[in-house]
C-alpha cells in the first residue's frame, strides 16, 4: 500500500505506511492474529528504509550487511479486524554504531492499536556477526530524521 509522512507538531514526523487487513492476517473470528502485527511492523521498517533510497538486498550484496530484530516490546491495546485500513508508523529513537531503535505504532483511524519498541542489530550477511553500520547509512538515517 502507500507510504507517506504524517506531520506531527513539535517533532520530526514519523514515516507512515498504510496496510489493509486481509483474511490471512486474522484468526477464525476475523480479528488480527497477534503474530500478524510483527509482519506489519517489519514491512513498515522495510519501506522506511526504501524511502531513504536503501534496499536491503543491496545492503546485503554490496555492504555484507543485514538487519535482525534483537529485541521487541509490544503493547497490544486494541484489536484490528478484517478489512481495517491500518497506519503503521516508524520513528528512529536511537542510533548506535551497530544497532537502531525504533518506536512503532499501529493505528486504525484515531485508535491506537499497537505501541512497540524495536531494536535491530546490524550483522554481517555472510556470518550473522555484529558489525557497525556503514557511516554513509548512519548519516542518511540521521539527516533524514532531521529533514522529516
Amino acid at each position: 500500500m502507500s507510504a507517506v509522512r504524517d506531520a506531527d507538531a513539535g517533532s520530526a514526523p514519523p514515516f507512515i505506511r498504510s496496510c489493509r487487513v486481509y483474511w490471512e492476517d486474522t484468526d477464525a473470528g476475523g480479528v488480527v492474529y497477534h503474530a500478524s502485527y510483527l509482519r506489519f511492523l517489519e514491512r513498515a521498517r522495510t519501506e522506511w528504509l526504501r524511502d531513504l533510497g536503501v534496499e536491503q538486498r543491496g545492503l546485503s550484496e554490496r555492504e555484507d550487511l543485514v538487519f535482525a530484530v534483537r529485541s521487541m516490546r509490544i503493547d497490544f491495546l486494541a484489536p484490528a479486524r478484517l478489512d481495517d485500513e491500518l497506519a503503521v508508523s516508524v520513528e528512529v529513537t536511537a542510533v548506535r554504531p551497530a544497532s537502531l531503535v525504533f518506536a512503532q505504532r499501529i493505528r486504525c483511524g484515531e485508535r491506537l492499536l499497537i505501541d512497540a519498541s524495536v531494536r535491530v542489530a546490524c550483522l554481517t550477511a555472510s556470518g550473522f556477526r555484529p558489525r557497525p553500520c556503514p557511516a554513509w547509512l548512519l548519516q542518511r538515517i540521521q539527516s533524514s530524521d532531521k529533514a522529516q
